[in-house]
């Protein structure tokens, strides 16, 4: 059997898809629409007070943005009413039993109707306050499981996790699920539930302190990195990821995927390349870079910084779906990486950076070319790595960050060469999901700095 068409496929689906405002979440709306604009309905689940407000959440953080220019330019004065005919915004949350969606009879229109789920909807913070990440990433995963359960007419639920789950895993790290309870740590035991509790009587201890705001942000934080490293996770975000991966991938009734993407970058070619929507992790030390801020880093020269255009995540999840549908690959877990294929290393990556500054200089405000060093110091474990000037939150992001430039491990991806074999025809046509493609040079230079920098 053959994968046949994909976009054949989503002809007449209704989708639910949340995390629509993330990076991800962003580029999977504009593909599907792109491909298949004859979708039944796409069901886009945001937070806010009211339908009103998510209305122009969504105009001002999806559609308006530059990602949909290709779109907007094909469809003229049409492109408003397109979406306002294919699109229907749910104001909900992932936290919340039944997605939190109140409006009844919507409630009882999406369980009659979805026919496919993708669920990107997380916190992507590495300290993130451990309430926040638990309720987002953990039991968000629960809550969408739940509703998924409800569907009537469910094809496929899709999960986005992180490659990252198997925290700073040396060597070849496996496509395979997490089992219930299981920790990073061999001496530990992890209950979710009781990770809850911890989670209720902290608040409630900081409640009886009557601590303020401010408090309870940083004591929730720290909480959730104790919690983490405990059981072996070097920060809350894989920590909760993990465990909502637990939750997704020991429920057998459900057809399910779990996509673990590694390091999002911009897009590689489509809609077009260098579209990036924030400079966060790894854009963080490029912007910083580029502006003479960062001087130094943590990483080993020769350690694989494993890096994967956003628009091949979208790609391989889209491909996967379908996949999974016909019955093609069966496989749960994917790593969608390049450490294997195509491995770039952490100085292969700075000689880019320093290449591309080098003939791209970046503007002060007062008119002048940045110069910035021609060889960024590295260091294994700690450094003074930012202008003291710019205060701590750089050296903060920077010490989050380094579990992931000293990594040690590479990520297998078999099950995801399986599915090229599979899609070998539509990579061609427009679903291209295989880092070999890449050339990373060009790429860097071309496509992922500008588009960095352009932000």
């Amino acid at each position: 059997m053959e994968l046949g068409d994909i976009p054949k496929y989503f002809a007449g689906k209704t989708i639910l898809a949340t995390g629509a405002t993330g990076f991800l979440g962003k580029v999977f709306v504009e593909k599907i629409l792109r491909v298949q604009p004859n979708i039944k309905k796409l069901y886009l689940l945001v937070r806010s007070s009211n339908t009103h407000l998510a209305t122009q959440r969504l105009h001002f953080e999806v559609f308006k943005k530059d990602l949909f220019r290709l779109q907007r330019d094909e469809k003229g004065e049409n492109f408003g009413t397109f979406i306002s005919e294919k699109v229907v915004v749910v104001v909900g949350d992932v936290s919340l039993e039944m997605l939190g969606v109140k409006d009844a009879k919507m409630r009882e229109d999406m369980l009659k109707e979805i026919n496919i789920i993708v669920h990107s909807a997380a916190t992507t913070r590495f300290d993130e306050r451990f309430d926040i990440a638990m309720a987002t990433n953990t039991m968000g995963a629960f809550n969408v499981l739940s509703f998924a359960k409800n569907c009537l007419k469910l094809e496929i639920l899709l999960h986005v996790s992180t490659a990252y789950v198997y925290g700073q895993m040396k060597g070849l790290i496996s496509e395979k699920p997490f089992f219930m309870g299981q920790t990073l740590k061999g001496s530990s035991t992890l209950d979710i539930e009781l990770e809850k509790k911890l989670i209720e009587k902290k608040l409630s201890e900081l409640e009886a302190q009557k601590a303020d705001g401010h408090t309870i942000k940083m004591v929730m934080k720290k909480f959730g990195i104790e919690r983490a490293n405990l059981h072996g996770w070097p920060n809350t975000y894989t920590f909760t990821k993990a465990m909502g991966e637990m939750l997704i991938s020991n429920i057998k009734d459900i057809p399910s995927i779990i996509i673990r993407p590694t390091i999002v970058t911009s897009t590689h070619f489509e809609p077009f390349p260098g579209w990036v929507d924030d400079v966060r992790t790894l854009n963080y030390f490029i912007d910083g870079y580029g502006k003479g801020i960062i001087k130094s880093f943590v990483g080993v020269p020769e350690t694989v910084l494993d890096i994967i255009p956003v628009d091949m995540v979208v790609n391989s999840m889209i491909v996967a779906m379908v996949a999974r549908s016909k019955n093609l690959c069966t496989n749960l877990i994917y790593n969608i990486s390049s450490s294997v294929r195509n491995p770039i290393n952490i100085s292969d990556f700075l000689d880019n950076m320093y290449c591309y500054f080098t003939k791209n200089p970046w503007i002060n405000k007062n008119g002048k070319p940045v110069l910035i060093a021609k060889k960024m110091a590295l260091f294994s474990t700690s450094m003074d790595a930012f202008d003291p000037n710019k205060g701590s939150k750089m050296e903060s992001a920077i010490e989050l960050f380094r579990p992931y430039t000293i990594f040690e491990g590479i990520f297998d991806d078999q099950n995801v060469e399986n599915l090229r074999i599979v899609a070998k025809r539509v990579i061609d046509e427009g679903f291209d999901f295989d880092p070999r493609n890449i050339n990373w040079k060009n790429y860097m230079m071309n496509a992922y700095l500008p588009g960095v920098m352009k932000m």
